[in-house]
Parts: C-alpha cells; sequence; structure tokens
C-alpha cells in the first residue's frame, strides 16, 4: 500500500486525508500544534484508520519514506522538510490540486487576487446556482476543495449535492438528497494554493486586483505576480479587472486574449472585447466585431462601492462565458446577501450604522472599505501589521475617520506612523471589546454615522482568523445595541465564537 504524509490538522488536511485513504493510500497526518478540538479530530480520523500525528513536524529519516506529501495552504511551501522532501524526489503537492486531479473532468472557475476574490467567487456560486447548476464553492470559501471531491466520488458511502457556501451565509451550507452530479467547481484560489498546485487549469480564470500582499512569503512583489499569473496562463478563458492599476498597465501585451472590464465604460476597455458599465447596465462584448449587449442593470446589486461594480462585472462575465442566461444572472444578483466580514451591516444603532470589515486584512483592502461608507466614520484598525504601502490607506483616513481606535500589536507603529502624516484623533485601545464601546462614543461627539471595523491586519496576535475577529466585533456590537452597558457588560466574560 503506498503511503502519503498530510501536513496540516484543518478542514483542507483532514479532507485530503479521507480522500487518500478512499483511494487506497496509507495515510499520515501531521499538525505541530496541540488542542482539545485537535485531540478529537485525531480519535475520529483513528477510527477510519488515519494516523493524526500532533505536536510534531513530518520527519523524513530512516527508508519508510512516503511517496506523496499533500501540504495544507496555510504551510509555507519552503519550509526544510518539503525543500528535502523535493531533493529526495519525493512527490510534494498542496491540497488543491490533489482535488483537481480528482475533479479535472469538471470544468472549473478558478477565481484569484489580492482582493475582492470572496465576492466575486460568492457571487459566481450564486449565479451559477440561480442558473440550476450544481455548483459548490470551494477553496478559501465554502468546502475544502478535497470535501468537493469526497462527496462526488460517494465518499463515506454517499455523494451529497453540494450547495455553495457564502460567508453572507456564514458558513451553514445546505447538504441535500443524494446526487452524484457536479457541473461547475467553483474556486476561491489563493497565491498559497497556486503555488503548491502542479497542473491545476480552470475553464475560466478570473482576476480581480493585483497590490502587494503576503510579501514575508513571496519576498518579492515579482514572485507573487508569477505565481497568480501561472493560474491564469493555465485557464483556458481569462477575465481581468480592466480598472486594476497593476494589471491594466500589463494590459495586452501581457494577456492578449483576456477579456477585460472596466466600470468606467467602453471607452475604457482594454480590448475590444469584454464587458464594461453604460447608463446603469452590465454590457457584454464579446468578440471586436460582435454588437454591445446590455445585460443587467447594475442597480440590481444591493453591495455599495465602486469595487463591488467591478466584482460584478466579473461574475456577469464568467457566467456570460459559460453560457448562463440573462435571466438567472438577474435572480442571483438580485437577491446576493453581500458577504460576510466584508462591508457587513451588524446593525444601527442611535442612527449610527456598525459595519464589520474584518476581511480587510491589507492597506488597499482597508483604503476601499473606508471609501465606501459614508463619512466621517470612526475607524477600528490594527490586528498584526502586514509589509505594505499605507500611504493611500492614511490620506483616507485624514478625508474619511473623525477617530481612529487601535488595536492589536500594530497599534504602537500605526499611531506613530498616524503621527508622521499628521493626524492626531486617535486612541490606543488594544481590544475589541474596549472599541466597541469608545466607539459609539466618539460617534456620538463627532456626528458620526459609522463605526467600521476595517483593520488592515491580519488578525493572528488576538484571534484564530479574521472570521473570528469579525464574529467578536459583530457580538460586541449586537449586545451593545441591544443592551448597552448592561448586557454588554455581560457579554465581556462570555468565550469567544467558535
Amino acid at each position: 500500500m503506498p503511503r502519503a504524509s498530510v501536513i496540516g490538522l484543518g478542514k483542507s488536511g483532514v479532507a485530503a486525508a479521507r480522500l487518500l485513504k478512499r483511494e487506497g493510500w496509507e495515510v499520515e497526518l501531521s499538525d505541530r500544534n496541540t488542542s482539545e478540538t485537535l485531540l478529537q479530530q485525531q480519535q475520529e480520523l483513528a477510527a477510519e484508520q488515519i494516523t493524526v500525528k500532533l505536536g510534531q513536524s513530518l520527519e523524513l529519516n530512516g527508508d519508510n519514506l512516503p511517496q506523496l506529501i499533500v501540504v495544507s495552504p496555510g504551510v509555507p511551501w519552503d519550509i526544510p522538510v518539503l525543500v528535502k522532501a523535493r531533493q529526495l524526489g519525493i512527490e510534494t503537492i498542496g491540497e488543491m490540486e490533489l482535488a483537481w486531479r480528482n475533479l479535472r473532468s469538471i470544468p472549473w472557475v478558478g477565481i484569484t487576487g489580492t482582493n475582492g476574490k470572496t465576492t466575486t467567487t460568492a457571487l459566481i456560486a450564486a449565479i451559477f446556482q440561480a442558473a440550476e447548476l450544481d455548483a459548490p464553492a470551494c477553496g478559501n470559501i465554502g468546502y475544502a476543495a478535497c470535501e468537493v471531491a469526497l462527496s462526488w466520488r460517494g465518499g463515506r458511502g454517499a455523494a451529497l449535492r453540494l450547495r455553495s457556501v457564502t460567508e453572507g451565509q456564514r458558513g451553514r451550507g445546505e447538504e441535500t438528497a443524494i446526487q452524484n452530479h457536479i457541473d461547475w467547481v467553483i474556486a476561491e484560489i489563493s497565491s498559497y494554493q497556486i503555488e503548491s498546485s502542479v497542473s491545476l487549469a480552470p475553464r475560466i480564470g478570473v482576476w480581480t486586483t493585483f497590490t502587494p500582499d503576503h510579501l514575508s512569503r513571496h519576498q518579492t512583489l515579482e514572485n507573487y505576480y508569477n505565481i497568480k499569473a501561472k493560474l491564469l496562463h493555465q485557464s483556458e478563458l481569462q477575465v481581468f479587472n480592466g480598472d486594476d492599476a497593476y494589471l491594466s498597465q500589463l494590459g495586452l501585451s501581457a494577456w492578449p486574449d483576456a477579456y477585460w472590464t472596466s466600470v468606467k465604460g467602453k471607452d475604457f476597455l482594454i480590448s475590444e472585447k469584454g464587458f464594461y458599465i453604460e447608463d446603469d447596465w452590465v454590457v457584454e462584448k464579446l468578440t471586436a466585431t460582435s454588437a454591445p449587449e446590455p445585460i443587467v442593470k447594475v442597480s440590481t446589486l444591493r453591495m455599495v462601492g465602486e469595487h463591488n461594480q467591478q466584482n460584478l462585472l466579473m461574475a456577469v462575465a464568467t457566467a456570460r462565458l459559460a453560457g448562463i442566461n440573462r435571466n438567472a444572472i438577474a435572480l442571483a444578483i438580485s437577491e446576493f446577501p453581500g458577504v460576510a466580514h466584508r462591508l457587513e451591516h451588524i446593525c444601527t444603532w442611535e442612527g449610527i450604522d456598525f459595519i464589520n470589515d474584518s476581511k480587510a486584512t491589507n492597506y488597499d483592502a482597508a483604503e476601499v472599505g473606508l471609501t465606501s461608507v459614508k463619512s466621517p466614520a470612526i475607524l477600528i484598525a490594527g490586528g498584526e501589521a502586514k509589509a505594505g504601502d499605507d500611504t493611500a490607506w492614511l490620506a483616507k483616513i485624514h478625508s474619511q475617520a473623525a477617530a481612529v481606535l487601535l488595536i492589536g500589536s500594530a497599534a504602537p507603529p500605526f499611531a506613530q506612523r498616524l503621527q508622521e502624516v499628521g493626524y492626531y484623533s486617535y486612541q490606543i485601545v488594544e481590544t475589541m471589546e474596549r472599541a466597541v464601546p469608545k466607539s459609539a462614543e466618539l460617534a456620538k461627539e463627532y456626528q458620526a454615522r459609522v463605526v467600521l471595523l476595517s483593520p488592515a491586519c491580519a488578525s493572528f496576535d488576538q484571534y484564530p482568523n479574521f472570521e473570528v475577529r469579525g464574529d467578536r466585533f459583530r457580538q460586541l456590537c449586537l449586545a451593545w445595541a441591544e443592551g448597552e452597558k448592561l448586557q454588554y457588560n455581560s457579554i465581556l466574560s462570555s468565550p469567544l465564537p467558535n
């Protein structure tokens, strides 16, 4: 029996281990962490004859080496054990690549980009579903890709009909009648997942935006770009955000056959084919000689902001290239609720809107967040800082924010940067529990219409991920709005959401 090692006991790692076991591999899963939850998973997987080693990393010693190593998305591609594995000739792939090898007979949409990919993925999946296609969303949204592969082939006794999971539904997908059929796979694919994929080749590839991010992992902007570009080069059809400064600069010289989009109108379309906005309509031009054709009204979309119009254009372009009709597109867009943690309206308290933008984990996304809300706003920012250019974000704070509350490990350096640009209306409050009541107080003082959590940071200094951070903000805001101080004080002692 061939041996496979899976690194990382997250959702992706567990799904990969189960998929390999079903295919006849002897599977060992390792994770350097340990916790009660992981111990429970260890027992569950042991019952399935999958060995789980907690509190230790994979070691490649002796003669009994694995023939295959599968890496979860969060595991760096260049850690010593993976470098050694490749030197030893051990095939090393990511979880997404494993899923692709099992699902490659099904057409894929692969969505990547620095920002905007989650909303675009969710909207694409909603449109495909409105067209009565079985099109689960997976990868960085919804299911792990290997979960979809397990369901398709009848994993653990039956195949589930998988409905797309959007973050707007807060991770609660539907599992309905047994169906061994999937029409499309709609995959949000990060640079980490592309990096560890060899043969992944979607039918349609979508590139939403490109700005510096994850440079602590990818080292240079060129490396980061080349990883993203790999997915698009391997895609049969390509859709690009033509309003993105970096991508549009490359334009037709780098991507001559792509379909480009622009919210600014036909005159700003990079090529002679693409999708653009004109007179409140998304307009389609599929070839250089075809007549422009209106597809759906932009005002049908409930989400605000020019960036969401860009997401809309890319989603409609993908749907039309997949042959989906206008009626299904219009229905899906009219019913689309938006995405949790991305400019998510939580509640209104005494005329002040509390908005959760926890998914804004870099400066560019946080700048978009401030641009999209009413001003003046009270901004809550901070967390684990990332490398990047904060110039435009700081300028937006100057023009839009009445006050800034700083949390997490980035609070002191952020305070210093605000001082350097001449902005002094800030306070270091350290935690979300202090930030929410203080933001309500300041909103009244400054007559601000919005309290916005848009951190411009990763969450790992205080939370497991941005979702848990956003969930805590939601919990605290609702407690404040419903019971103000009495209920709020009681919820401070409650545990963080799972």
